[in-house]
């Protein structure tokens, strides 16, 4: 198959094989509840802005590494040498990377909506939703892509949760960091000419990072 139609039917694969069982997508909606829960029993409510932000990326972050770091677990067991004959390792990659930037985006809105209702809106005062949105959903690509390209190499030592959190951790930062502030100026309301070059870093991160994944990626799958 060519690469098209290769990570078509992979991620399909994706689809089924997650849907097919809900508890994990379950666990993961489930403990992104639970921890926003504990930030409003611990704050109730927010009325400082940076802090509203920082708090709802912090969440999101460490709900991402329990869904990239599930990537490859559904591999064992010959399925990987049969992927190995079926297609290319880019085409492998690209469609986890595909698959977990769609969970991550759902999860992402899901977790903005309860974050919203329990910790509330109060500090969000002339705040440019729009940008916002299209900031998480940015984001939320970015992140993914890059902890499912991490938990491809944490795979093949065979520790892979441990691992693509000791070493997505640091690599994620400056990407975050970014979000962080391009999401902090959307709540403040500032304009799309100002908030622009915030953007389009994170626009050509989000493409090095589906660059390096395609690149390196075939090195791993290799081995």
């Amino acid at each position: 198959m060519n690469f098209a139609s290769a990570w078509i039917v992979l991620l399909r694969k994706e689809f089924f094989l997650e849907f097919r069982n809900r508890t994990a997508i379950g666990g993961i909606l489930l403990y992104s509840v639970a921890t926003i829960y504990v930030s409003y029993l611990s704050f109730r409510q927010i009325t400082d802005l940076p802090t509203w932000n920082a708090l709802f990326w912090i969440i999101l972050l460490f709900a991402s590494f329990n869904v990239a770091g599930r990537s490859f677990d559904k591999e064992g067991g010959g399925r990987e040498m049969y992927l190995y004959t079926l297609a290319k390792p880019s085409a492998i990659i690209g469609s986890k990377m595909a698959f977990n930037a769609l969970l991550l985006v759902v999860l992402g809105l899901f977790s903005l909506l309860v974050y919203a209702v329990l910790i509330g809106t109060k500090p969000l005062t002339g705040t440019d939703y729009p940008m916002f949105i299209t900031g998480l959903v940015v984001g939320c690509i970015g992140i993914a892509s890059l902890l499912t390209t991490v938990a491809g190499i944490a795979y093949k030592t065979e520790n892979n949760v441990g691992l693509t959190a000791v070493l997505g951790l640091p690599v994620i930062l400056p990407f975050l960091l970014t979000l962080i502030k391009f999401s902090k100026n959307a709540l403040d309301g500032l304009a799309w000419s100002v908030n622009s070059g915030y953007l389009l870093v994170l626009l050509l991160l989000n493409v090095v990072i589906w660059v390096l994944g395609y690149i390196l990626f075939p090195y791993l799958w290799r081995d």
